[in-house]
């Protein structure tokens, strides 16, 4: 099999598996895994966010919390507060989010490596502290509970429920900077989509946990996100959902066995940081190369013998 037939094959059988998973994994095991399953892949979009900064534009944000909270706070302010309906409160949590990115994105871009990722962590405390002592808005640490409104409504039914520019700034911004793009406002933009893809999943968890706490807008929450990309794979489409997956089964699996379950993530992140720099989907893409180039070494020899007589 060629590396082409292979990469198509996983994804067809990753799409029917997540397509059919409302009904098969009910029929295989026990519906707790249906939840997981989902928390995967909300959790996965905010991973997606840290990996678009760090994988194709080289920015570590420490700062994805703050705008995965604003998502989760648009969406539970929105109804608890303002009475708004499912789509309205999930395109306010996403405005939000996307507002904040903007704000804070045009001081934070203007900076690289060490400096951007402390001013990410700056701007992610001064909203925890104020989302923490505005308890009478936002509940604090004790969070928002609201009930989940209906998604769709028809009369009587109701119904519940990689762009190369980025690589050549992640690669060399002077030089990118030399041939006419502007660094500057590519960053600001790669920063606002980010904040969007953690806005969603923000407003996701919301609508999943009926819930919305300050201490999901902690730095701690950022960096799980940072973890899950390297250990899947920075620069790469499914390094996020890889890694997200990987460290979410584990801490379902042994958490129920062992408290000090966040003892072996610890080691496994140690482990594919060592063997697997680039992260797993990364050895993955490695192997795959390699397989290419031996079935282009060989395409040549498999013509003479077939052009033999």
């Amino acid at each position: 099999m060629t590396r082409r037939s292979i990469e198509i094959g996983m994804a067809v059988s990753a799409a029917t598996f997540l397509i059919s998973v409302p009904w098969l994994i009910p029929a295989l095991t026990d519906n707790f895994w249906v939840s997981v399953i989902t928390e995967i892949l909300i959790w996965s979009l905010f991973a997606a966010s840290a990996n678009l900064l760090f994988g194709y534009v080289g920015l570590l944000s420490f700062g994805q919390a703050l705008y995965f909270g604003f998502g989760m706070y648009g969406v539970a302010l929105g109804i608890d507060h303002l009475g708004l309906s499912f789509w309205p409160a999930f395109g306010l949590g996403i405005v939000s989010a996307i507002a904040m990115a903007l704000v804070s994105g045009v001081f934070a871009v203007r900076l690289s490596w060490h400096y951007f990722a402390i001013i990410t962590v700056v701007f992610s405390l001064i909203f925890y502290f104020l989302a923490v002592s505005m308890k009478p808005l936002t509940g604090g640490d004790d969070g928002i509970n609201f009930s989940l409104p209906p998604v769709f409504r028809f009369g009587g039914s109701i119904w519940s429920l990689t762009d190369p520019t980025f690589l050549a700034i992640r690669d060399n911004d002077l030089r990118a900077s030399l041939i006419g793009l502007n660094v500057y406002v590519l960053r600001l933009i790669a920063f606002v989509m980010a904040g969007f893809l953690a806005g969603v999943s923000g407003a996701l968890f919301a609508f999943f946990g009926r819930y919305a706490s300050a201490s999901y807008m902690f730095y701690q929450v950022s960096g799980e996100a940072v973890v899950w990309t390297i250990v899947g794979g920075a620069g790469t489409m499914f390094g996020p959902l890889v890694g997200t997956t990987l460290f979410i089964v584990i801490r379902e699996i042994v958490s129920s066995h062992w408290e000090h379950h966040s003892l072996i993530v610890g080691l496994l992140a140690i482990l594919a940081v060592i063997f697997a720099p680039k992260g797993i989907v990364g050895l993955w893409n490695g192997w795959m190369t390699r397989l290419g180039e031996r079935d282009a070494a060989s395409a040549p020899a498999r013509l003479t013998l077939q052009a033999e007589p």
